[in-house]
C-alpha cells in the first residue's frame, strides 16, 4: 500500500487535498500539522474514524519530530502543505515565515534524502516529494503581461512569496544535487470550504452577512486569478501520478478577477441567500444592500498588481483541467460558509488579523 505524508494537511488547502487523496486513490493518508491558527483538527473531523487516516501532532521545522515521523511511516509519497501562508502576517512577522517556510521545507528534504538513499531500486522508482508553492513566487504582472508560465523568473514581493521562492529553489536543488524525485506545483489563488475566515473570500462573505465593513484594499483594481480548492487538490493528485521528477507545474482557475469584482459578486450572492431587506444587521447601520458594506482602505506595502496562471504545461502533460468556473465556484463556497457558521465561529475570533485582514 502506497503511504502518503500530507504535511499542512489540517490547514485550507490540505484538509480538501486529504478528502481527494483518500477518495481518489487507495493510499494511507498521515497527515502531520503543528495545528497552528489556520489548521484545525475540526476541518479533518469526519475522517478521524476512516482506516486508512492518521493523524500526528508535529512542527515540520522540528528535525526530531520530523525524523521519527519518516522512520515510522515510512512514505512513499510526501506532499508538503505545510507553511505560513498569509501575505498580511508575513509582514507583521516575518520570521515564523522564514522557520515554516524555509526551515521547515529543508527538514523534509533532508529526511525525504535519507529515506530515499535506503530504499532499493524498485522503493526509488515510485517515490515522490511533491512540494505546494504559489504563483505570488513569479511577483507581478502588468495588465497587458502574459502570464506566468514555469519558466518565469522568481521575482517576490513580500515576505511570504519570498520564503516560498526560497524553498521552491531548495526543492530543485535537492532534486538536481541529490536525484530526489522532487515535483512542484504553482497554484493561483485557491478558495472553497475550510479557508480560514481571515482570507478575502471568507472574510467577505461572513462580514457581509453580519453586516460589517468590508475591506477592500486601494481601489480594489488588483487582479487575482482563483482556482476551486477541489480543482488544485486534483491536479496536485495528477502531478504524483503523472508528472516527471524535477519539473514544476502551474495550476491555475483562468479565472481573473480584479478584487472588487470578486467583492461585489459575493454581495450579490449573499443576497440570494440572506436578502438585506431582511438583514437586521444592515438594518441598524443605515445599509439597504451588501455593496453598501464595501469600504476601501490603504493599500497594503509592496501590494503586486495582478498575477495570472498560464497553465498549458498542466493540461497538456498531466491531463488536468479546472473544473469549475468562478461563477459556480464561489455561488458553492457562499453556500458552504453561510450553511457552516458553527465552523466559522470555532475557528476564528472574527477581527482583523494583521493589517487590514484581507488576503493577498
Amino acid at each position: 500500500m502506497e503511504r502518503m505524508i500530507v504535511t499542512g494537511g489540517a490547514g485550507f488547502i490540505g484538509a480538501n487535498f486529504v478528502r481527494a487523496a483518500l477518495e481518489q486513490t487507495e493510499a494511507e493518508v498521515v497527515v502531520f500539522d503543528k495545528l497552528t491558527y489556520a489548521g484545525r483538527r475540526e476541518n479533518l473531523a469526519e475522517l478521524e474514524a476512516e482506516a486508512r487516516f492518521r493523524f500526528v501532532l508535529g512542527d515540520v521545522a522540528d528535525r526530531a519530530a520530523v525524523r521519527r515521523l519518516f522512520a515510522e511511516v515510512r512514505p512513499t509519497q510526501v506532499v508538503n502543505f505545510a507553511a505560513e501562508s498569509h501575505v498580511d502576517r508575513s509582514i507583521d512577522a516575518p520570521d515564523d515565515f522564514v522557520r515554516t517556510n524555509v526551515h521547515g521545507t529543508f527538514e523534509l528534504l533532508e529526511a525525504a534524502r535519507a529515506l530515499y538513499a535506503e530504499l532499493p531500486p524498485a522503493a526509488r522508482s515510485g517515490f515522490r516529494f511533491l512540494h505546494v508553492s504559489t504563483d505570488e513566487v513569479y511577483g507581478s504582472l502588468g495588465p497587458a503581461e502574459a502570464p506566468f508560465t514555469e519558466t518565469t523568473p522568481y521575482d517576490p514581493s513580500s515576505p511570504y512569496s519570498a520564503t516560498k521562492a526560497a524553498a521552491d529553489h531548495l526543492v530543485q536543488a535537492y532534486g538536481r544535487t541529490y536525484g530526489l524525485p522532487v515535483l512542484i506545483t504553482n497554484c493561483s489563488n485557491n478558495y472553497g470550504p475550510f479557508q480560514f475566515p481571515e482570507k478575502l473570500i471568507p472574510l467577505m462573505i461572513l462580514n457581509a452577512a453580519e453586516g460589517r465593513d468590508l475591506p477592500v484594499y486601494g481601489d480594489g483594481g488588483n487582479v487575482r486569478d482563483w482556482i476551486y480548492v477541489a480543482d488544485h487538490c486534483h491536479g496536485v493528485l495528477r502531478a504524483l501520478a503523472a508528472g516527471r521528477p524535477g519539473e514544476k507545474y502551474n495550476l491555475g482557475g483562468r479565472a481573473e478577477r480584479t478584487n472588487l469584482e470578486v467583492v461585489e459578486a459575493i454581495c450579490d450572492l449573499v443576497e440570494e441567500r440572506l436578502p438585506a431587506a431582511g438583514n437586521e444587521a444592515l438594518r441598524r447601520r443605515g445599509a439597504k444592500s451588501y455593496r453598501q458594506l464595501i469600504t476601501f482602505v490603504d493599500d497594503r506595502p509592496g501590494h503586486d498588481w495582478r498575477y495570472a496562471i498560464d497553465c498549458r504545461k498542466a493540461e497538456e502533460e498531466l491531463g488536468w483541467t479546472p473544473r469549475h468556473d468562478f461563477a459556480g465556484g464561489l455561488r458553492r463556497t457562499v453556500a458552504w460558509y453561510l450553511d457552516n457558521l458553527d465552523w466559522c465561529r470555532a475557528v476564528h475570533p472574527r477581527q482583523r488579523q494583521g493589517l487590514a485582514g484581507v488576503e493577498r
